[in-house]
């Protein structure tokens, strides 16, 4: 097993903050059904589908715990590097896209104080497409050892709801969860000027585990 897998691997996995108003419905209408069922086997044609999509519900919500990795940036975001972009000001986005099958908890790249977490509404185009930067978002900043960083939780076709866990004044650890984007999504990071990637398109990403920079 790898060093990156084995923080990744805890053994420790609980459900996601955040997730009641979708889950509790789901989950108490499948129990419910099943109930009617053991009476009459029609409403197992409700029962069994209800089940399902709660098991899917409880895999998808997952939020397990992880070992922080050894890089200064650590990735915010379980899922791809999409792109990795020069600003004009110097710093450099690195995108990470977030498939359904990803864990959507997001985690903070660096210990520092967030001194601004911004809603801006928007469209809801695929997170995987280039104008998905006009779509719904929540936009952080923290006050770090290295500076300014930004870093913005994009909704996608399906998310659309994001769930910031933080205020402005928290303070944050590194890996420390900041927040929740429900379904396929994307977050971007941006790292400051002279801060390197170390990262390449492609590449699969685990938050608070993965290296972003050469640190």
């Amino acid at each position: 097993m790898s060093h990156d897998s084995a923080r990744f691997n805890t053994g420790r996995t609980r459900l996601a903050r955040g997730v009641s108003p979708w889950l509790a419905p789901t989950a108490a209408a499948a129990a419910v059904t099943s109930l009617l069922a053991t009476r009459d086997r029609r409403w197992a044609i409700a029962a069994g589908p209800l089940a399902a999509l709660t098991g899917g519900m409880l895999w998808f919500f997952r939020d397990p715990e992880r070992v922080p990795g050894p890089g200064r940036v650590l990735s915010p975001a379980d899922g791809v590097v999409q792109s990795i972009d020069p600003w004009p000001d110097g710093r450099t986005r690195v995108a990470i896209f977030m498939s359904p099958l990803d864990v959507h908890v997001n985690r903070a790249p660096l210990a520092g104080t967030v001194t601004s977490v911004e809603h801006v509404p928007g469209g809801f185009r695929p997170a995987f497409n280039k104008d998905s930067d006009q779509n719904e978002r929540v936009v952080w900043h923290f006050e770090t050892a290295l500076g300014d960083i930004e870093l913005v939780q994009i909704a996608g076709a399906v998310a659309r709801r994001i769930v910031p866990y933080l205020a402005k004044g928290a303070r944050v650890a590194r890996a420390d969860r900041i927040g929740l984007i429900r379904l396929g999504s994307r977050v971007d990071v941006y790292l400051p000027e002279g801060v390197a990637p170390a990262v390449t398109v492609g590449q699969k990403t685990v938050a608070g585990v993965t290296g972003l920079d050469h640190g």
